[in-house]
């Protein structure tokens, strides 16, 4: 049997079917055509777990002269037989929680409202699920060097990982909803010693809002947060949550620790500022140890068609040494050192053009991930006869950056490849 919760008219046919069952319940056992006995009292209280999240609420049966029962927990959940019940309400907010109680002489009704708190008031797990904003957030492996660390039990750095991460490791995706989900995108392989099968998982997870920010703990079998062999009782302490990165530490079964750093999932285009400016500011030169550090062409078609590159180490020195810094908040400053390296017929080594500008972001016009155009007049970077001030980003990462300045055709293309300072 069923009963609706709903309105006034559907607990009367509620109850009215409850009564019913007794009737026939009390033909089968007193051999009588109808109940008799007391009509029952409906009651109950609450009490909520707030020390982990999502709220448990425990409710204990105070009815009298009862002895069939249905709890209605106001969110939507099927409806629950039983004295007393526990529920998981995994969003916060008011509910009308309603028990039903049946008893030889009729039904009855005890209706009460609770709140359940919420915990996007604590700032990692606000961090954590972005649960101001969307409710939901993915991060992945930090893109520095240390992403991945092994702690001794006291906290001594035992091993930490280079930068970059094998890339079937780089790509993976740790998701997390406020609503208490976790899901694990390997994008293809996940890493155990070698890149391997991906270990695609979705989990329930906890979160404990005790220690100094909180505690994740997994609750599917199989699922894990950056390195598969699970901590113990896959619980991950949080040691550090802001917009811009996530810290979590679990014990292994060793007593050594496991920390991973993790970072935004970023657009394409938002990564490559992230990876432009360092997250902040960064400085960037000509890398003349590569092969064809600067070429030149009639467009992205033939990017090499008019000047293929020179060999390692050919810059002149006062064009080698220059650098060139971006910052998040969209200002670049040349420094040219002593001098600064004039093209032209012949180039020679000049007074030095040092200066900053404003510059603005964007997606790319042609070949590239993003592009950015220098303000000022007379700006630029790596050569001085660039065809405009549009600088086309064509592959970036945390090392090492390939621009391009010039239309994608009809014109002259320079392409430059440049690493970190």
């Amino acid at each position: 049997m069923a009963f609706f919760s709903t309105t006034s008219s559907q607990y009367l046919r509620s109850a009215a079917l409850l009564l019913g069952g007794l009737l026939t319940l009390g033909a089968c056992e007193l051999d009588k055509p109808e109940l008799e006995g007391p009509v029952p009292t409906a009651g109950f209280t609450v009490q909520l777990n707030t020390t982990e999240y999502p709220v448990v609420a425990t409710f204990t049966n105070k009815s009298d002269n009862g002895f069939v029962y249905q709890w209605d927990f106001g969110d939507g959940s099927p409806l629950e037989s039983g004295a007393n019940a526990r529920h998981t309400y995994k969003r916060p907010g008011t509910y009308a929680v309603k028990l039903i109680v049946g008893g030889r002489g009729g039904t009855n009704v005890a209706p009460q409202t609770i709140t359940i708190p919420s915990i996007c008031s604590n700032n990692a797990f606000s961090v954590l699920t972005a649960c101001s904003a969307s409710g939901s957030t993915s991060w992945t492996f930090s893109d520095q060097a240390g992403a991945i660390k092994r702690l001794s039990s006291t906290g001594a750095v035992l091993s930490s990982s280079a930068a970059p991460l094998p890339a079937c490791q780089a790509d993976d995706q740790f998701s997390f909803v406020s609503s208490f989900a976790y899901v694990y995108d390997a994008a293809g392989g996940t890493f155990s010693g070698t890149c391997g099968a991906p270990r695609n998982t979705t989990s329930d997870f906890i979160f404990r809002p005790n220690g100094s920010l909180g505690q994740i703990v997994l609750q599917g079998k199989r699922a894990f947060i950056g390195l598969p062999d699970s901590v113990v009782n896959k619980t991950y302490d949080i040691v550090e949550a802001t917009p811009a990165k996530l810290r979590l530490q679990g014990t292994n079964p060793d007593g050594t620790k496991t920390e991973v750093t993790l970072m935004p999932q970023l657009s394409a285009l938002d990564r490559a500022k992230q990876l432009l400016t360092g997250g902040s500011t960064r400085t960037w030169v000509l890398d003349d140890a590569a092969n064809a550090v600067i070429v030149v062409g009639p467009g992205d078609a033939d990017p090499t068609g008019y000047y293929p590159g020179g060999p390692p180490n050919s810059l002149p020195a006062c064009q080698s040494d220059d650098e060139f810094t971006f910052t998040m908040a969209n200002q670049y400053t040349y420094n040219a050192k002593a001098e600064t390296f004039v093209a032209g017929s012949p180039g020679a080594c000049a007074a030095p053009r040092s200066g900053s500008t404003a510059y603005t972001f964007g997606p790319a016009t042609g070949a590239g991930i993003a592009q950015f155009e220098l303000t000022q007049a007379g700006s630029f970077i790596g050569v001085t006869d660039g065809a405009n001030r549009i600088y086309r980003i064509i592959s970036i990462d945390n090392q090492t950056m390939v621009l391009r300045v010039g239309p994608p055709s009809g014109s002259v293309v320079h392409t430059m490849k440049l690493r970190v300072k």
